[in-house]
């Protein structure tokens, strides 16, 4: 590049930092109001929250939800404002009265900081900071400023970096400041690349670089996940809807110490442990990031390649909070980013955890019409029904896992062998006259996968 002090700040952007704190370095023209809710004091934040209802039934139940965001992005809430509209406005969004009552509240309660529950155009945005004079972050904002200060693993910062430059990247502006640089030899001088040209190409160079690496990451996962094929370990990922209570499950489960409260996003990066499972054996165990209602699509591209651990899984445990009066609409929302993601397919137990906080509800587990388990229900805080919970996840996968017992003569070593290397073998004795005698657990898949190998195996096959 022809600018030293572009290429130097460039080299100087690390992952440690936030996309907000690398577009600053890079002279990002956002707004004269950035959308990062971050700070040195997250506390002297003090917000407006802003809601429009489109329906004559309100929902409250959303803005409670956008409340507890807005705690988990550690902002005072000064007041709340709301309005109704048949649909939103192309300036503002809301009404021009109302904008106005907004900038007004902005003054009188001395708050720094708008927060819309909805998805503003960059327009909208703009015009609300020229009204209102402070920073105006809608829902995606919010949710990815949250995911920044929650990210700790160096793939998650990768993955939440480069979100946040997705969605920061459509509302740069023109600086009123004359910026253009001016290149070029005798003859050739002009205008040059203006600023906001210029933080365009270095936002796309930043993009690139971070795709590169989570590629990187990628590939690397992927690679663990054959290395658990070919070892024939089942894999069971935890999903839900936020604060359901996934982490504090999985902790109980494999005596992890995963970060666990009562907060929207308290864990953000995906952990996976052993666990071992009467009659199945060794499984891995993910624990994935919680879902939310108009999850950022940049998030959920961002965060492919932690996904896919779900997508490429056994077994989902969707774990439900029963005590939430809107759970049926939490399915509804996990089941779309499932779908969304290419994991509705894959076979899923509903694990309905808190119910401590349900009066008359005691832990059980629901059958379908062929006895098949559909849905238990647990505490993973008072470690209620947790015995039931193993009981179904063995019944779920040993649907796909056979059962046989195998006589091998002595010179079918080579046999004995590949099943070692499936660690598929729970049992071994050797007869008098030196057969193998193996119990074995193996995928119905990889049994015949092996039978197309050695047609004469189903012989070896104890009645």
């Amino acid at each position: 590049m022809d600018n030293p002090t572009i290429s130097s700040l460039l080299e100087q952007s690390t992952i440690e930092k936030s996309a907000v704190e690398n577009l600053d370095e890079i002279s990002t023209a956002l707004s004269p109001f950035p959308q990062s809710l971050s700070s040195p004091n997250p506390l002297q934040d003090r917000g407006i929250i802003m809601q429009a209802f489109f329906s004559a039934d309100k929902n409250l139940d959303d803005l409670a939800e956008f409340q507890l965001l807005a705690e988990s992005a550690q902002v005072e809430i000064a007041t709340i404002i709301t309005t109704s509209r048949a649909t939103p406005q192309a300036k503002y969004f809301i009404g021009q009265g109302k904008a106005e009552e907004i900038a007004q509240a902005v003054k009188d309660h001395n708050a720094n900081v708008i927060l819309v529950n909805h998805c503003l155009t960059p327009a909208q945005t703009r015009n609300l900071e020229s009204l209102c004079e402070c920073r105006v972050v809608d829902r995606t904002g919010l949710i990815l400023d949250i995911f920044a200060q929650r990210a700790r693993s160096h793939e998650g910062k990768l993955q939440v970096e480069l979100a946040q430059l997705k969605h920061l990247a459509t509302r740069l502006v023109r600086r009123k400041t004359d910026l253009d640089q001016q290149k070029g030899a005798v003859g050739l001088r002009g205008p040059g690349e203006t600023q906001l040209e210029s933080d365009r190409r270095l936002i796309k160079v930043r993009l690139a670089q971070l795709q590169n690496r989570l590629n990187k990451v990628e590939k690397q996962r992927n690679q663990n996940r054959q290395t658990r094929k070919k070892a024939d370990i089942p894999t069971i990922s935890l999903v839900g809807y936020t604060n359901a209570g996934k982490s504090t499950l999985f902790n109980l489960l494999t005596n992890a110490e995963v970060y666990a409260a009562d907060q929207l996003f308290a864990t953000l990066d995906p952990t996976l442990r052993r666990l071992s499972i009467p009659n199945i054996g060794t499984t891995i165990l993910v624990d994935t990031v919680g879902f939310i209602r108009d999850l950022p699509h940049d998030l959920v591209s961002a965060f492919k390649s932690t996904l896919q651990e779900t997508t490429e899984a056994s077994l989902l445990l969707h774990v439900v909070d029963c005590a939430d009066a809107r759970k049926e609409e939490n399915i509804h929302a996990v089941n779309e980013v499932l779908q969304e993601i290419n994991a509705d397919q894959v076979p899923t137990l509903l694990v309905y955890n808190k119910i401590d906080q349900v009066e008359n509800l005691a832990p059980h587990i629901e059958y379908d019409e062929q006895n098949r388990p559909v849905a238990v229900y647990i505490s993973a805080h008072l470690q209620q029904g947790i015995t039931l919970l193993f009981d179904a996840i063995r019944q779920k996968l040993s649907k796909s896992i056979v059962q046989l017992q195998l006589c091998l003569p002595p010179q079918a070593g080579k046999i004995r062998h590949w099943l070692y290397e499936m660690d598929c073998i729970r049992e071994e004795k050797i007869s008098e006259q030196g057969e193998f005698l193996l119990k074995v657990n193996i995928e119905q898949s990889e049994w015949q996968k092996l039978l197309k190998k050695q047609p004469h195996l189903s012989d070896y096959v104890s009645k």
